[in-house]
């Protein structure tokens, strides 16, 4: 059993809207990357047993070392289960030769409807061990923010 990171965010919209963000190609793009980087979507199968394939790159690479490139970070992420709009399972593997970053690592994306909006809570599951815990919950964080100003300024 691998490592668990989590992060949560009340986010000021319903959970329709905030699935929709999670199941959309231009909305992923937009969100998800976190702060320090930019995505591309260079793949888009939005249903169970779909996915994607994300490319990261990182706006400063002195102190961030991608993981597919002295750049980059590329991720194929399937869609194990779509619950709308309660849920979302992602399974990520990311592409590098380095053995620390290898395996699957699953990403579930909880919605629940609350008074404020909506409450996401992020559970990333057996995490590869070459991923820094505090970054990385930093990132999960850093990508809610994302999410919350992406679907509060849409509405």
């Amino acid at each position: 059993m691998g490592r668990t990171d989590s992060a949560r965010r009340l986010i000021a919209a319903p959970p329709a809207i905030v699935y929709g963000a999670l199941v959309d190609r231009e909305s992923i793009e937009a969100w998800l990357p976190p702060d320090g980087m930019s995505g591309r979507v260079e793949r888009w199968d939005p249903r169970p047993g779909g996915g994607f394939r994300m490319v990261l790159t990182y706006l400063d690479v002195a102190d961030n070392p991608g993981k597919a490139s002295a750049s980059t970070d590329v991720v194929d992420v399937g869609f194990a289960a779509l619950v709308p709009p309660e849920r979302v399972v992602q399974r990520a593997v990311f592409a590098s030769d380095d053995p620390s970053y290898a395996g699957t690592m699953t990403m579930t994306w909880s919605l629940t409807a609350t008074g404020g909006g909506t409450e996401v809570t992020v559970t990333a599951t057996d995490v590869p061990p070459g991923i820094d815990q505090a970054a990385h919950e930093a990132g999960i964080a850093s990508s809610l923010a994302n999410l919350a100003s992406y679907v509060e300024g849409s509405l």
